[in-house]
């Protein structure tokens, strides 16, 4: 890793003042102004959710305090960031700085609209998983702040035992407790949910993508056509039969039975865990049985920061990325904003001794990052549809494996 680049007045030449008015200190401006360019070489412009807009204003302050420039806030609805992101920045009307997921970076490289970041030594204190997500081939683009993952979830109060070894015990256990559900995961009736199915998945030795000999997903290695994916799809099945498995079970249905005590466990994640405890709910937080004699291994998604490649401050905006948001209490003011369990190791020991915050963290230690691939676009649609038809019991499991296999192969093929 290459070392961060500290920024010096004097070196860029800059002859830099606090912007009065419109322009003052860390001012928050709303959509309309996402599209204005740099008022100057010493204006950072930086596009923020509305949960990370208030943490980054404080740091944005400071950082205008410390350096001498103007950081304009941009907030944006968080799910039209990316797509804005690659139609502004080329024309010079974008941003410098953007909050972001990890699998955008698949679509940011391919269109040239990220930078590579300098984060040198302290790449070392974050969390190995949350870098390597914010690596594409082998490149770093961005500071992770924070890491999330799904787990088990489990009401004490109704289950006071040991949580069984395997997927099937722990059915048969919660069965036992005779509540209207027995193991809660979260699907849609015409998308289904890989992404909560996964762990299991994985227990099977079938990952979405294969990894090349640097670790990297390899979209020529589809992991989904291979001899554990179709006895995941068997499986899937079978629990649809079982009726564990239901596509009339949304997330919010899933939600409001696990708060109503009607289901002793739930595959979820920490986004839904502050009401379960507001709800008087003992949980604790457990890694999902194997059910296919393999370690289950959920997804990761790391989130952060990105530098634009079309920055006219790109040592500015290295320096405010990683020295100012990539502190310590920055990150925990961010984890308090959103939930969400730092990705800075030393923020993490902070919080560690919520249990909760561990549990998620342990469980996320054997996940892996989801792929950022442009060809992870191209999987989700059959993916989630073929797992309604498992779940339904629309056909023979290897069948509708297969010929989603090859569906979506075609389809990387073409792209």
């Amino acid at each position: 890793m290459r070392r961060s680049i500290p920024v010096v007045a004097a070196t860029l030449g800059l002859a830099l003042t606090l912007a009065a008015c419109s322009g003052s200190s860390g001012e928050t401006s709303d959509d309309a102004s996402a599209s204005a360019p740099a008022e100057s070489a010493g204006t950072l412009t930086v596009w923020v959710d509305d949960t990370r807009s208030g943490p980054v204003k404080e740091v944005a302050t400071k950082f205008e305090e410390e350096k001498g420039v103007t950081v304009k806030l941009v907030q944006k609805d968080f799910g039209e960031i990316r797509d804005d992101f690659i139609s502004q920045a080329p024309t010079g009307q974008g941003p410098d700085v953007v909050v972001g997921a990890h699998d955008w970076l698949g679509k940011l490289v391919q269109n040239g609209v990220v930078a590579p970041i300098e984060l040198g030594d302290k790449a070392a204190d974050f969390l190995p998983v949350s870098t390597q997500a914010m690596s594409y081939e082998g490149t770093l683009y961005g500071l992770p702040y924070s890491v999330e993952n799904i787990a088990l979830v489990k009401n004490k109060s109704l289950v006071p035992d040991a949580t069984p070894a395997t997927f099937d015990e722990l059915v048969a256990q919660a069965k036992a407790v005779g509540t209207d559900y027995s193991v809660l995961v979260q699907q849609d009736e015409k998308t289904g949910d890989p992404y909560h199915l996964y762990p299991l998945q994985t227990s099977f030795g079938a990952p979405v993508f294969g990894t090349d000999g640097d670790g990297a997903y390899d979209a020529t290695q589809l992991g989904l056509d291979s001899d554990g994916g179709r006895a995941f799809a068997a499986y899937v099945s079978k629990l649809g039969a079982e009726g564990v498995l239901n596509t009339s079970v949304s997330g919010d249905v899933a939600k409001e039975a696990f708060i109503a005590g009607k289901a002793p466990y739930m595959i979820t994640g920490p986004w839904n865990v502050g009401d379960f405890v507001n709800a008087g709910i003992d949980v604790a937080i457990e890694k999902v049985p194997s059910a296919g004699g393999q370690p289950s291994q959920p997804f990761v998604g790391v989130q952060g920061f990105f530098i634009s490649s079309k920055s006219e401050n790109a040592l500015l905006a290295n320096e405010f990325v990683v020295n100012y948001l990539g502190t310590k209490d920055v990150q925990l003011a961010m984890y308090e904003a959103g939930g969400r369990a730092p990705a800075l190791q030393s923020a993490l020991d902070e919080i560690g001794s919520d249990p909760v915050v561990a549990g998620f963290a342990e469980v996320g230690k054997d996940g892996v990052p989801m792929p950022s691939i442009p060809a992870m676009d191209t999987v989700w649609s059959d993916w989630g549809a073929t797992e309604v038809a498992l779940v339904n019991q629309q056909g023979d499991p290897t069948t509708l494996w297969n010929q989603m296999s090859v569906a979506i192969a075609t389809k990387i093929a073409a792209s």
